[in-house]
């Protein structure tokens, strides 16, 4: 694999409810600072639902892109998708928590699968746009960055597989379509390194079902 484009984005106005959105990215050249926190100069509007260390980084794969483009029947440039890093032969759908993308002296992990929102569905242009990006179960990945340094277009990428549970993103995209009801995956998900919005959602549902144990006979 290689990074094929780096993208970042300026704010820009959408007509869903937030206003502005830094969703449209465009391709950079040269070198690219990479941090904690994402690229530099990429703009995250909305910081309530998107960026962080848990989402610093959008990962899409080239195979997905060119599927979605006979999907929908029109061009789509890199940066379409909103994602920070295009990467040949991925494929999100095999991506799992806690995954590895080394690229030169920068490392990724994996921590979740992108959640469409009303910017993607204006994006797109169709009130079916949502129900689709589920259906189609190519939904890129967020990553965390665990080393930092510059990154540059061209690049190879190096794949580590999690040791661990393997929890596929696609996988933690259907809990998220049944609220999280299991309380078996939930169990799952504190194992590994997945987002920590939903380690927290994972602790506060276990706890309510933790079976209470009263005081010690003696």
């Amino acid at each position: 694999m290689n990074v094929l484009s780096i993208q970042t984005g300026k704010p820009e106005p959408t007509p869903a409810k937030s206003g502005l959105t830094g969703h449209f990215k465009k391709p950079v050249t040269g070198p690219v600072q990479i941090g904690p926190l994402g690229l530099s100069g990429d703009t995250i509007c909305d910081l309530d639902n998107h960026g962080g260390v848990d989402q610093a980084v959008y990962l899409f794969g080239e195979p997905d892109r060119v599927w979605w483009q006979t999907e929908l029947g029109r061009e789509l440039p890199a940066g379409f998708f909103g994602e920070n890093l295009l990467i040949s032969d991925l494929l999100s759908a095999d991506l799992a928590v806690g995954d590895k993308l080394t690229i030169g002296n920068v490392m990724l992990e994996i921590t979740a699968p992108r959640i469409p929102c009303a910017t993607y569905a204006a994006h797109i242009g169709d009130p079916q746009a949502i129900k689709q990006f589920y259906r189609a179960a190519r939904p890129g990945a967020y990553a965390r960055v665990l080393q930092t340094v510059q990154i540059t277009a061209g690049q190879p990428v190096e794949f580590t597989s999690y040791n661990g549970d393997r929890i596929l993103i696609i996988e933690s995209t259907r809990h998220y379509l049944r609220h999280f009801d299991d309380p078996d995956f939930l169990a799952r998900v504190l194992t590994v390194p997945a987002h920590h919005k939903l380690r927290a959602l994972a602790q506060e549902r276990l706890s309510k079902h933790a079976p209470e144990t009263g005081p010690t006979s003696v």
